[in-house]
């Protein structure tokens, strides 16, 4: 079983931990994970993008000049997509870019990336997110204390409004809950903090 060091915001060892095989000590399946940022990428798509047709474009009913005996190419319309003003060849139409992924599949892609930062040693344990008022400086200096990387991202047991906006400021840094947690955004992160009624969590909800 894996262990961990438990640290307090000034990034000072208080006590051990050893997390649960089922969660943080599974082999990472590459192929699963992969999927699952496809997955999270395409669901961020929002599929608004929209162009005319040659068919949808106004203007161009008349035919700009005579089939033969001009010199020109033939022409039928001005708005054809050679043309200035024309429409667009296979304009993109509003679509909607979603994919879905099986709960098995989500469920071993984030234990695959949990387990991923342990092997990497980009796992940090925190005692606790005391956090009791809006001040970024408070989470930056958490940030530095434990030594995290450029992108950070937090994961609490339960919602703190405190810490999250004292989070949001920093750039590169970003929260989640338990429940809100996916597999890029822990794969995306430099350094993985949990609180440790965090990790409570995950193990009770994925061992």
């Amino acid at each position: 079983m894996p262990n961990v060091a438990v640290v307090d915001m000034a990034g000072i060892k208080v006590s051990d931990l050893t997390l649960s095989d089922a969660v943080f000590g599974i082999e990472p399946n590459a192929a699963v994970m992969h999927a699952a940022v496809v997955n999270y990428l395409a669901n961020q798509r929002q599929g608004t993008q929209s162009a005319l047709t040659r068919a949808e474009v106004s203007g161009g009913g008349k035919k700009p000049w005579r089939q033969k005996g001009t010199g020109h190419a033939r022409q039928g319309s001005t708005r054809a997509p050679q043309w200035t003003h024309g429409g667009i060849v296979f304009a993109p139409k509003p679509r909607d870019y979603r994919l879905s992924l099986n709960k098995k599949m989500r469920q071993l892609a984030i234990k695959s990336a949990l387990s991923d930062k342990v092997l990497q040693s980009a796992l940090i344990v925190l005692d606790s997110m005391d956090v009791s008022e809006y001040k970024t400086k408070v989470v930056a200096g958490m940030l530095k204390a434990v030594g995290a990387g450029k992108k950070a991202l937090i994961v609490l047991d339960e919602n703190n409004s405190f810490a999250v906006k004292s989070a949001a400021n920093i750039p590169g840094t970003k929260t989640a809950q338990t429940n809100t947690i996916n597999a890029y955004d822990i794969i995306n992160a430099d350094t993985l903090i949990l609180t440790k009624a965090a990790v409570a969590k995950l193990e009770e909800v994925y061992a």
